[in-house]
């Protein structure tokens, strides 16, 4: 599937490592260099099975050495690397929002098929194929839907729902909620929101981040979009495997009022238009 593209080696180490956050399901504690710490609710990898993961993978890659073609690089094969990649205050400032620096952009690789090849095997929960495609229609419990302007509305303290990203049957980047495409998502202010993300895409990487500052014309909003709250974000899934589809669940309380946006962080996906209005209404 199209999408912009990334320097192969760079962008694609970065990209991966950034994407163990969603499988590690939280920040990292430790120091990245010249950087601070991370948000003390954040928890080390050591011993986890998505860190294992990323040592595995890396070290197939690029054979154990160091990345990127110098040694200054070593450290991204290690857990600080790995933190580092992770987000939060220890990310470097591109990944805060501020302008993707140069040796990023490029034209020899495809980070949404990369991503999404180097993440099929990733540990974490799968569903069948038969069940994505019943809970991509069904109508979650407590929602009202408007087909007609292509809108869900929830009233009740809590809300639970199930987003599918890139169904085959699907349009090319587009997110499936209770049947419709991309649409409009309302919960009060206060909300527990709880939704379960599924890849069904057979061949490309997905997310999903609930934002308020990103842009949905940036080909890269997985590096300057923040998610409007803790927890609302898993940044990317990998390919369908015969075990079954990716899948991971984003619980937060959707605790201040206002307009938002919920996106794949995917490079390109946003700007081709994988995306919706997220509402957390006041009243």
């Amino acid at each position: 599937m199209k999408s912009t593209r990334l320097a192969a080696v760079i962008g694609t180490a970065a990209i991966t490592a950034a994407g163990l956050a969603a499988l590690a399901g939280c920040g990292t504690t430790s120091k990245a260099p010249a950087a601070a710490a991370t948000p003390a609710a954040a928890a080390t990898p050591g011993g986890s099975s998505a860190y294992a993961y990323y040592q595995t993978m890396m070290k197939g890659l690029y054979g154990g050495g160091t990345m990127m073609g110098g040694s200054s690089y070593s450290w991204m094969m290690g857990a600080t690397g790995y933190q580092w990649m992770m987000g939060g205050t220890a990310a470097p400032a591109w990944m805060r929002g501020s302008a993707l620096p140069g040796f990023m952009m490029g034209t020899s690789s495809d980070p949404g098929q990369v991503m999404g090849s180097l993440f099929a095997g990733a540990p974490g929960p799968r569903v069948s194929t038969v069940q994505a495609a019943r809970l991509g229609s069904q109508v979650p419990a407590g929602a009202t839907l408007d087909r007609a302007a292509n809108r869900i509305s929830f009233t009740g303290a809590t809300v639970r729902l199930t987003v599918l990203a890139g169904p085959a049957d699907g349009p090319d980047e587009t997110f499936r909620i209770a049947g419709l495409t991309d649409p409009a998502i309302t919960v009060p202010a206060g909300a527990q929101v709880s939704i379960e993300v599924i890849n069904a895409d057979p061949d490309t990487a997905h997310g999903l981040v609930i934002t308020a500052d990103g842009n949905p014309s940036s080909p890269m909003p997985m590096l300057t979009a923040r998610p409007a709250f803790p927890g609302s974000a898993v940044w990317f899934l990998g390919n369908p495997t015969p075990a079954g589809m990716h899948a991971a669940t984003l619980n937060f309380n959707a605790a201040t009022p206002g307009s938002y946006r919920y996106l794949c962080p995917v490079p390109g996906h946003a700007q081709e238009g994988m995306g919706g209005v997220f509402t957390v209404s006041g009243t």
